[in-house]
């Protein structure tokens, strides 16, 4: 498993047009399959008068999490060399949607691949590929006399806090990279009277 993944740092478009067929395509980063989808339901709306709106999107650092629809084109001519875009890339956690405007003159097969393959890459090309750590977050509970300490260990070096609630027994969710989790567990655990939530 790698502990790094590349993704896009926003939202960019590309434009292919082909025997009068134009394809305008939109790359950007999601989290989850649930803001993929919609997403493409945002694009379905605002290009309803297009003749076909495919997409596809990878997810996860092990980027095994993957899904593409062809919207009506010829199976495997529209998805699938989108898909092909994203993996060529090394991308994760990306979307991308190609929007076709028919044009008159068909394709065949091939041409669409072709042309699916060529909006994905230009969406992609016109984005900012980032290098991205992957995160890990960890929750616990602390006594109030052991504060200074936790604040201490939450405030060195990369550990970003995530959530906190101070009362009799105080909790905190703290998130840092994640191959320096199991360093960042033990000196947790070296704090009087924490307990790690698993």
């Amino acid at each position: 498993m790698s502990d790094f993944y590349k993704t896009l740092k926003g939202c960019s478009q590309g434009l292919y047009k082909e025997k009068m067929s134009k394809f305008i395509s939109f790359a950007m980063p999601v989290a989850t399959a649930d803001e993929a989808r919609a997403a493409v339901k945002r694009y379905q709306n605002e290009y309803h008068d297009a003749r076909h709106v495919c997409w596809a999107y990878m997810l996860g650092t092990e980027r095994t999490d993957y899904l593409s629809n062809d919207n009506g084109e010829p199976s495997g001519t529209a998805g699938k060399p989108i898909l092909g875009q994203i993996n060529s890339y090394g991308l994760t956690n990306v979307l991308i949607v190609v929007v076709r405007y028919f044009g008159g003159i068909k394709l065949g097969t091939s041409g669409l691949v072709a042309a699916y393959r060529e909006a994905a890459r230009l969406a992609i090309e016109e984005g900012t590929i980032l290098e991205c750590h992957e995160q890990a977050q960890v929750s616990f509970t602390f006594p109030y006399l052991s504060m200074n300490a936790v604040m201490q260990l939450a405030k060195g070096g990369d550990v970003r806090i995530v959530d906190q609630q101070f009362d009799n027994t105080c909790s905190m969710t703290l998130q840092c990279d994640a191959d320096a989790m199991p360093a960042l567990r033990a000196r947790i655990a070296d704090i009087d009277g924490t307990s790690i939530n698993d």
